[in-house]
């Protein structure tokens, strides 16, 4: 098995205004990206808030990791849907939590060989997504604020 070794990589975000936040993701070519934790009207934000962006990293990294699986066996997914519906609510505490995030993917299937495929994919895949692996096992956040 080939070893990776430990990485970093940094992305910062500064307040523009309220409580919008610019996204800075280094190098990554990406337009203007803004999270917006204002708690207006959807229609009028600027960007996602942080609990759809975890959301979209959820996605993303599976849809990546299924559409991978088939790519080992030299399938391709052609078109690929996935949504989530995100579940917040108050803790014991009072305080907003993520309570859950509800995965669906659904490929376009357009063959027996690729259903079988589906099947064996379907029972591996999330293990090699790097995000959801991480939140299911808990991850180190360390906070530091520096006056």
């Amino acid at each position: 098995m080939k070893v990776l070794a430990e990485r970093e990589i940094k992305v910062k975000v500064k307040l523009d205004r309220d409580m919008i936040f610019k996204c800075d993701l280094g190098e990554t070519k990406l337009g203007d990206c803004y999270i917006d934790e204002s708690n207006k009207i959807k229609s009028e934000m600027l960007g996602p808030n942080a609990a759809q962006l975890l959301a979209m990293a959820i996605l993303g990294c599976l849809s990546a990791s299924y559409v991978f699986c088939f790519s080992k066996r030299d399938f391709t997914v052609k078109d690929l849907d996935a949504k989530a519906i995100i579940t917040i609510s108050r803790n014991e505490k009072g305080f907003v939590r993520v309570k859950k995030i509800d995965v669906t993917i659904k490929p376009e299937i357009d063959s027996p060989e690729m259903q079988k495929r589906a099947v064996q994919c379907q029972k591996m895949f999330e293990q090699y997504c790097t995000i959801t692996a991480s939140i299911r096992e808990g991850i180190d956040v360390n906070v530091n604020i520096d006056l």
